[in-house]
């Protein structure tokens, strides 16, 4: 009897242990669903790194377009360049917070558009973030509005180079509003956006070859077609001013577009280091290739031509800096001057537009070789990072080239629209008078040198 007593009362021990262990185990599952994800990381190094290169994006605008630009350009129409690209950014940062950020990143599921979601920057705060490339490893949303903000500000003014010379001051800011809205937001939205049409495809632009320089290109192209020809162009003498200058802007640009590109990584991590050392080598390759092509055709390299080279080198690397190996980058850098040469000294010359300052030729062709060319020197066998599980060369090359296509037709058709439109509020051009004394004096009646 004592036995049996006993054996119940283990048998019940027993049971009950199991069935708090059970229960203990239940808590547990439950606790684990419900608690918190991990909390985001945000190291002050990142916060450190993407605040400079802002600054260093804001310093290729301020002063570096302006004096690249201004030394390219006759005495008389030095101030203007300068005015317009001040003018040109500040008037861009005014739109980016009222609802560029919006219509980029406004969090809109559309493959177009960004949406109305973050208008006048609602709901950003000094306690919002936004995401890196690692998995929750974020930076003050703030700072990532900043760095973009440096991006939409220079683009439009490096349409400037395409019509320098012979537009009204009202014009150009008024068509970089139009532009800016219509095309510029959305094409960063399509390649930059989680949700953006050509980011979708699987188009690599690691810090800006379609959404810059592609973009800018073709602006800048349509303008000088729609524009027309400076006054007596091909009479007179339009050699650039200041090759001192321009070399001094050119140099800002280099030393600025590491914030370009280096910053696009958005951490202050080893793989921002790929990015830093293609921006020396492609730049060194671009300068090279173009010295020796002008040494080889007409017997000197110019000064001109190194400077030309370096933003060929610069501006083909943009896309493919996070791809592309060292090495391949210095081929890519030159395979983009060799190209640039020929658009602006044998294409530009044949087909007879006036692109004043080569934007087309430079900013728009090496962006399309930048763009085509990380798909080829991505490769691994070419010290690139490779095409991920389920790429090729050929099928990579495919969507960058639907990507390009997208861009050039997008910002074609949108912008000769635009130009139009400007041309019936303000009118785009100066009168003849006006552009023979030069825009400093007939525009902002002041001279950038006096005697």
């Amino acid at each position: 009897m004592n036995n049996a007593i006993q054996f119940k009362q283990g048998w019940r021990t027993a049971l009950s242990t199991v069935l708090a262990l059970g229960a203990f185990g239940l808590n547990a599952a439950f606790a684990q669903d419900a608690a918190p994800a991990p909390a985001e990381v945000m190291d002050k190094g990142d916060i450190s790194w993407m605040m400079i290169s802002t600054i260093l994006v804001l310093f290729m605008l301020v002063p570096g377009i302006g004096l690249f630009y201004g030394g390219l350009v006759r005495t008389k129409n030095m101030l203007s360049v300068l005015m317009q690209t001040t003018m040109i950014g500040a008037v861009a940062m005014i739109v980016w917070v009222l609802y560029g950020y919006s219509f980029a990143f406004g969090g809109s599921t559309n493959a177009f558009f960004g949406g109305f979601g973050k208008l006048f920057l609602s709901g950003v705060t000094v306690e919002s973030t936004a995401a890196t490339f690692t998995d929750g490893v974020v930076i003050p949303e703030y700072l990532f509005i900043c760095f973009q903000m440096t991006f939409a500000a220079l683009t439009p003014a490096l349409i400037v180079g395409g019509f320098a010379e012979r537009v009204k001051f009202s014009a150009v800011v008024l068509f970089v509003i139009l532009w800016l809205t219509f095309v510029y937001f959305p094409v960063a939205h399509m390649v930059w956006d989680a949700n953006g049409l050509i980011f979708n495809m699987g188009a690599v632009d690691f810090a800006g070859g379609t959404v810059v320089h592609i973009n800018a290109g073709i602006a800048a192209l349509v303008g000088a077609i729609i524009i027309g020809k400076r006054h007596n162009y091909g009479k007179d003498n339009m050699a650039p001013h200041s090759m001192t200058l321009t070399m001094v802007g050119a140099a800002m640009l280099w030393v600025g577009w590491f914030g370009f590109n280096v910053g696009s990584n958005l951490e202050a991590n080893a793989g921002a280091t790929l990015p830093m050392i293609n921006t020396f080598t492609a730049t060194a390759g671009g300068i090279v290739a173009w010295s020796l092509i002008e040494a080889l055709s007409r017997g000197k390299a110019s000064m001109l031509g190194a400077v030309s080279g370096m933003i060929a080198g610069l501006v083909a690397i943009t896309p493919a800096c996070g791809s592309v190996g060292p090495v391949g980058a210095i081929v890519l850098g030159a395979i983009s001057s060799i190209a640039c040469y020929f658009f602006v000294a044998v294409v530009k010359v044949k087909l007879g537009y006036d692109d004043s300052l080569d934007v087309f030729g430079i900013h728009g062709i090496g962006g399309i070789v930048g763009a085509l060319g990380v798909a080829i020197f991505m490769a691994p066998g070419l010290g690139g990072v490779g095409f991920g599980d389920d790429g090729s060369m050929a099928g990579q090359f495919w969507t960058q080239l639907k990507g390009v296509l997208i861009t050039i037709v997008w910002c074609g058709v949108i912008s000769a629209i635009l130009y139009k439109v400007v041309d019936v509020i303000v009118g785009l051009r100066p009168t003849v008078e006006e552009e023979v004394q030069g825009l400093d004096l007939a525009t902002h009646g002041e001279a950038a040198y006096h005697s």
